[in-house]
C-alpha cells in the first residue's frame, strides 16, 4: 500500500495519479465544451452541459477512490445520508486549506450534484481551465467595488442582474453551489488582523452570499452548513498527498433558509442587511462552538 511509502514518495505518486486522472477526464470535457460552444440549438447545448457535468462527477469520484485507497487519512463524515443527487443545494463552509476542495469532493461524492462556485469573470481566459469551467456551467461573475460604484452609480444593481441571469440556468437542474463565507483561508495572522470575534473562524462576508441567495430564489431552499475540522491541524495540499493529515471530520447540517432572507436588497436596505448579517452571525457562532466541540471530541477519542 502507498501509505507505507516515505512521505515525499507517497506525495509524488499521488500527485502523478491525480494529474493523469485530470488529463483523462479533461479530454472529453473539452470536446463537449467545443460542441456546446458551436451548437445552435439549446437542447443540444443542455445535452453537452450534462455530459460535461458527468465528466466532472467521474473525475471527482476517481480522485476520492485514489485517496481512500492510497492515503492513511481517517474520515468521519456526518449528515450526508439524506442528500439527493437530483437535489439543489447551496453550500456554506469554513475554509482553512486548499485541501477543503478535496474534502468537500469526498463528502459529497455520489451523494449530491458536482459542486460549482462563483468565479471572477477574468478567469474565463485562463488556458484550458477557463473553457472547462465554462463547460461545467460555473458562474462567472463581474463584481463592482464600493469605490467603483461611487464613481459609476449607474452600475449599481448590475451585480444582482448578472447573478440572477447566471443562476436562472440552475432552476430546473440538479446543482450544488459552494460558497466559502470567509472569502479566504483561515490563518492566525488573518484572524488577528481582522479582529475576528470567533475562536476558529474569520468574520463571514455576507454580501456575496445574500446576492446568490436572492438570485437563486426559493427553489434552492436547503442550505448545507458544512463544518470541516482537521484534528491534527490544517496542512497544505502537499502534506495531504504525503499522508500527513491523519484525520478529517466533516459535519453537514441541512438548514431551511427563512423566507425573509430571500426578499430584501442587501446593498440598499440597511435593515435587511442588519437582519441578514445577524442570521449569518448566529450560524457562524454555532459553527465556531461546534468546531471546539469536535476538536475536544477527537482529542478525547
Amino acid at each position: 500500500m502507498l501509505r507505507y511509502l516515505p512521505g515525499p514518495l507517497s506525495g509524488l505518486v499521488m500527485m502523478l495519479l491525480l494529474i493523469i486522472n485530470t488529463l483523462f477526464w479533461a479530454t472529453p470535457l473539452l470536446i463537449f465544451a467545443v460542441f456546446k460552444l458551436i451548437s445552435p440549438i439549446r437542447s443540444l447545448r443542455d445535452l453537452f452541459s450534462r455530459a460535461s457535468a458527468a465528466c466532472g462527477q467521474y473525475w471527482a469520484a476517481v480522485n476520492t477512490v485514489l485517496g481512500d485507497t492510497l492515503l492513511p487519512t481517517k474520515w468521519t463524515i456526518r449528515g450526508v445520508d439524506r442528500l439527493n443527487m437530483k437535489g439543489q443545494y447551496l453550500v456554506s463552509s469554513n475554509h482553512q486549506s486548499w485541501n477543503d476542495i478535496y474534502v468537500l469532493m469526498k463528502a459529497f461524492d455520489r451523494r449530491a450534484p458536482f459542486f460549482k462556485f462563483f468565479i471572477k469573470q477574468e478567469l474565463i481566459w485562463v488556458p484550458v481551465l477557463g473553457l472547462c469551467w465554462w463547460a461545467l456551467d460555473y458562474p462567472f461573475m463581474k463584481r463592482y467595488s464600493s469605490k467603483y460604484l461611487a464613481k459609476h452609480p449607474e452600475m449599481r444593481g448590475k451585480d444582482f442582474e448578472t447573478t440572477k441571469k447566471v443562476c436562472a440556468r440552475y432552476q430546473h437542474i440538479p446543482v450544488t453551489i459552494l460558497n466559502f463565507l470567509e472569502g479566504t483561508r483561515f490563518t492566525r495572522v488573518k484572524h488577528a488582523d481582522t479582529r475576528s470575534p470567533y475562536t476558529y473562524l474569520l468574520k463571514p462576508k455576507s454580501g456575496g452570499f445574500a446576492l446568490a441567495l436572492r438570485a437563486l430564489g426559493e427553489n434552492v431552499n436547503s442550505l448545507l452548513d458544512v463544518t470541516i475540522v482537521y484534528p491534527g491541524g490544517a496542512k497544505g495540499f502537499w502534506d495531504f498527498m504525503c499522508g500527513r493529515v491523519p484525520e478529517v471530520i466533516v459535519e453537514v447540517r441541512q438548514i431551511t433558509v427563512p423566507h425573509a432572507m430571500y426578499v430584501g436588497e442587501y446593498e440598499s436596505d440597511k435593515q435587511f442587511r442588519k437582519t441578514f448579517q445577524t442570521w449569518i452571525g448566529d450560524m457562524w457562532a454555532e459553527k465556531d462552538q461546534r468546531i471546539g466541540e469536535l476538536l475536544a471530541e477527537a482529542a478525547g477519542g
